[in-house]
């Protein structure tokens, strides 16, 4: 599985760079392939590619249906390959084979629906306003440089590129260094689609090629999907020359169970919340807060379901749990578990590398107890099945804890009663929030609030993001060439 080529104006071209990334199988330990890592003329000739495109209007001048149609294409092409991206998605980052059986073919209906809704979108509104007729006319925002991270890349390739292509971006798409291989197929369908030269590009690379992407005058926005702590350092560097930004950080999200939840329903929301994905979801309810009444019969619960996951072979069908996407991550997770431990806190299951899988990235899945939330393991992404149990006595204790976070990403809450429900998904200060549920929908906005980032990067507001809206002040007589 090595790619020696980067698509650049329309064109597979070896890159500049004699250095290669290797993409290691976490389940292994061993190199499953490589994939160039881009220099800074790479980069630049990405981005004069997708300038050039953009300012002749190739594509952005386009009528949407025409680019939908395009696009709808691509995921036509696509399709009858989802069983073999499936597989190397599994090889690349270890999530279990039988998860991405569901989680891949979920990509093009995400797809589908964005096409959907921009054809029916219009693209002006003519106003009428104390000062005469006024069209507000949207307009694609220019050259996007889109950086993804590991922890779902073909998920977030087609996530990124779709509405940014249909508003009729140009896009600069560098995947994940962990995860660059499965990038390859949603470039070559695009190509063989029929996106014009240019209009997409698609680098790999480390760090420095993301830098390079950021920080290029050429590029118009950046649309970075990633750490809280890079993020920092993209809207730095976008502060400087006004790009225009898009963000979707970290989390630390609180489950805030009340003393009235059904515990079969808690259940089943936080085994997919705490634990989906090896924990690596910047969504994840890192954070279960449980009433003191019910603090022992929760934790028990909380304790079975993780015991309950099967860790192992992410190719065996049986597994439940892969492995972490790379020995740094493991190294970073355990990190964390030491922290927790010397902070106070109890391991109630958990908190080591699985007997007999030493040799990948594995983690058991893990519950703390006895967490106060001023410890590190609350306040800290941890990005692994690391779930920490908070008591409390009061629901507004639990709604100050869970608002004591610099984070403000998802939430949940656990109750029979829906008016309380609601009181606190008003009260919790998160981008998402869900009731009696884990529920990551596509079809409505997800993001974040505080440092867990700026924008949106699902529903209608995705391709919304990347419009820039104009004021065109009319004559009487031209409303109608607006409208």
């Amino acid at each position: 599985m090595n790619r020696d080529e980067l698509l650049i104006d329309g064109e597979w071209r070896t890159s500049g760079s004699p250095d290669r990334i290797p993409v290691v199988s976490p389940a292994t330990g061993e190199v499953i392939g490589a994939a160039p890592d881009a220099n800074a003329d790479d980069v630049d000739a990405a981005v004069r590619a997708a300038r050039r495109s953009f300012d002749e209007g190739v594509w952005r001048l386009m009528p949407v249906a025409e680019r939908a149609d395009v696009l709808e294409r691509a995921l036509a092409l696509l399709e009858p390959k989802l069983d073999e991206i499936s597989r190397l998605v599994t090889a690349e980052m270890g999530l279990p084979s039988s998860f991405a059986a569901m989680q891949i073919p979920g990509a093009l209906s995400v797809g589908k629906y964005f096409l959907g809704v921009a054809r029916q979108s219009p693209l002006s509104e003519v106003r009428q306003t104390m000062y005469g007729p006024a069209a507000v006319v949207k307009e694609p925002v220019g050259v996007v440089a889109s950086i993804a991270p590991w922890n779902g890349p073909f998920n977030m390739a087609v996530s990124k590129i779709w509405p940014a292509l249909v508003a009729g971006c140009s896009v600069v798409y560098k995947p994940a260094p962990e995860t660059p291989l499965d990038g390859y197929y949603v470039a070559e369908a695009l190509a063989e689609a029929g996106v014009p030269p240019g209009v997409v590009n698609f680098v790999t690379g480390d760090r420095d090629a993301g830098r390079a992407l950021v920080a290029h005058p050429g590029v118009d926005k950046v649309s970075f999907t990633g750490s809280t702590a890079a993020g920092r350092q993209i809207g730095t560097e976008c502060g400087g020359s006004f790009k225009r930004l898009q963000l979707e950080l970290g989390g630390k999200s609180a489950a805030i169970v009340l003393d009235d939840a059904d515990l079969e329903t808690t259940m089943s929301a936080l085994a997919t919340g705490s634990f989906y994905n090896t924990g690596q979801v910047c969504a994840a309810y890192s954070r279960v807060l449980v009433p003191a009444a019910r603090h022992d019969e929760v934790v028990a619960a909380l304790v079975a379901t993780a015991e309950s996951f099967v860790v192992g072979d992410p190719t065996d069908p049986t597994t439940t749990m892969g492995p972490l996407v790379s020995k740094r991550q493991q190294d970073r997770v355990l990190g964390y578990v030491a922290t927790g431990r010397s902070e106070g806190a109890s391991v109630a299951t958990g908190g080591g590398v699985p007997d007999g899988l030493e040799r990948g990235a594995y983690i058991q899945p893990t519950v703390f107890t006895g967490v106060e939330n001023g410890m590190r393991i609350a306040q800290e992404e941890i990005f692994g099945p690391v779930a920490s149990v908070i008591r409390y006595d009061t629901v507004d204790e639990a709604i100050a804890i869970a608002n004591d976070s610099e984070y403000g990403l998802h939430g949940a809450v656990f109750t029979t009663d829906p008016q309380r429900a609601a009181d606190v998904a008003r009260r919790v200060r998160t981008g998402t929030f869900s009731v009696n549920s884990f529920t990551y929908n596509t079809e409505a906005p997800f993001g974040g609030v505080k440092c867990s980032g700026v924008g949106r990067d699902t529903g209608a507001e995705a391709i919304e993001s990347y419009y820039e809206l104009k004021t065109v002040n009319l004559t009487a007589d031209m409303a109608s060439l607006f409208s």
